[in-house]
């Protein structure tokens, strides 16, 4: 960008820049031309205007000079005056008096103070559109009045408001039509942040022919993943739920064993244990609908489950009320998946929520050995368990619980962060959602 400190004033969404893209032009295009008429036209013809009355002007204070008298003088001027279309008054003006709004009566002044000499004063605000002229002459003051469409045209703001009412009028019109091709561009963002948050929102490519493309390409896309995250289910699904036979087999086998077995037992529990974890990975999260539902209550009822599995789970601070598009099911697959891991690895877990306008933030702490730093990013992929700091052999899993976790969280369009819990020195889980702006 050629003006990096312009970027900060421009506007952030495409309606923003297209309208200003539009009306920057027009709006420019407009100033320039009417600066340039109003001092190339009305400044010029003002001109023009104003040294044809000076030179009457100069004429009839030469005719009072040459008087014989003061009467002589009153009656000669009084005379010419009418022959110049002007009317003697006895109102003298001193100085210059416009009003504030009078552009072209700088010119009319200037004008006149040049060509008429011993001019005493220019009055440019007498009613109705009338304009008084003191001439300082042999015989004293001598005050005229006359026409101000004499020194200026009558309506020279006439041009501008044409020029502005249609200027705004095709300004209207040609966003009505930029508009309607911005249209698709919108739903397609929309359709994108939706299927980011896992759900699926109706789209028709429409507009310009760039615009059903990008919409058709955005269409087969999202068709792809949903293939392919159907493909994975269903593989994952049926491994899972073909190895539940031998597993079966194998635990009835041990039953009828005389010997102790509890080993193997143990093992098999662990690899039920593995297939459940599989499963769960597996389960389609699609098939849920999304509704609005209180993240706080889903929060609050986690937190008695796992209380009532004994665990040693407690609220930190107060859990509010937070209603927004959620699919309940997931989010509480998630809360218990989260809450148990914790109370798996440590003793003590604690739940807080923070609820802000944008987004809220569902903090998740134990007390456990916690995680490398880093690590953090590894510990979220699936089928990763990390070698050092959680204990392996203290938990039997494939490493799928966060994993599970991280694809819920996205599915929903949120993103999940780990750290240092600095209130129970353990791992630290955020899992921040983002809030609908309200309408």
């Amino acid at each position: 960008m050629i003006f990096p400190w312009l970027k900060r004033y421009m506007p952030r969404s495409l309606y923003g820049r297209a309208a200003l893209i539009l009306i920057l032009p027009v709006a420019v295009l407009q100033i320039v031309v009417a600066v340039a008429f109003a001092q190339r036209h009305f400044d010029g013809v003002t001109e023009q205007m104003s040294r044809v009355l000076a030179i009457e002007l100069r004429y009839l204070t030469s005719q009072i000079n040459n008087a014989a008298g003061a009467e002589t003088a009153v009656v000669e001027a009084g005379r010419i005056a009418r022959a110049l279309d002007m009317e003697l008054t006895a109102d003298p003006v001193d100085g210059v008096i416009k009003g504030w709004s009078d552009i072209s009566g700088i010119t009319i002044a200037r004008v006149l103070n040049d060509e008429v000499p011993k001019l005493s004063g220019i009055n440019l605000a007498l009613e109705p559109s009338l304009v008084g002229v003191t001439l300082s002459t042999d015989h004293g003051l001598f005050t005229v009045t006359l026409d101000r469409r004499r020194l200026s045209p009558k309506n020279p703001h006439q041009l501008f408001v044409w020029m502005v009412a249609i200027g705004a009028v095709m300004l209207v019109i040609s966003y009505m039509f930029l508009r309607n091709q911005l249209r698709p561009v919108k739903r397609l963002a929309v359709a994108a942040a939706a299927f980011g948050r896992g759900q699926v929102v109706s789209l028709t490519p429409t507009g310009a022919t760039e615009m059903r493309a990008a919409g058709t390409a955005f269409l087969d896309m999202r068709a792809r993943i949903e293939r392919q995250a159907q493909q994975r289910r269903l593989m994952l699904s049926g491994i899972s739920h073909d190895l539940r036979t031998p597993l079966t087999r194998m635990r009835l086998g041990l039953s009828l064993i005389d010997e102790d077995t509890s080993e193997l037992e143990g093992d098999v529990d662990a690899m039920q244990q593995m297939l459940d974890a599989f499963l769960n990975f597996a389960r389609d999260e699609g098939t849920e609908e999304t509704e609005i539902a209180d993240l706080g209550q889903l929060i609050t009822d986690a937190i008695q489950q796992s209380q009532r599995a004994g665990f040693d789970v407690t609220a930190i601070g107060a859990i509010s009320t937070a209603s927004m598009p959620l699919r309940p099911m997931a989010i509480g697959r998630l809360l218990d998946n989260l809450i148990s891991n914790g109370a798996k690895y440590g003793t003590r877990v604690g739940v807080s929520l923070a609820v802000s306008e944008r987004s809220v933030c569902i903090t998740i702490e134990d007390d456990g050995p916690g995680i490398e730093p880093e690590f953090y990013d590894t510990a979220l992929r699936p089928f990763t368990r990390l070698e050092g700091g959680r204990n392996q052999n203290k938990v039997a899993g494939v490493g799928l619980g966060l994993a599970i976790a991280n694809d819920i969280v996205r599915s929903h369009g949120g993103s999940l962060r780990l750290g240092a819990s600095d209130a129970l020195g353990g791992l630290r889980v955020d899992v921040v959602l983002s809030r609908p702006a309200p309408d």
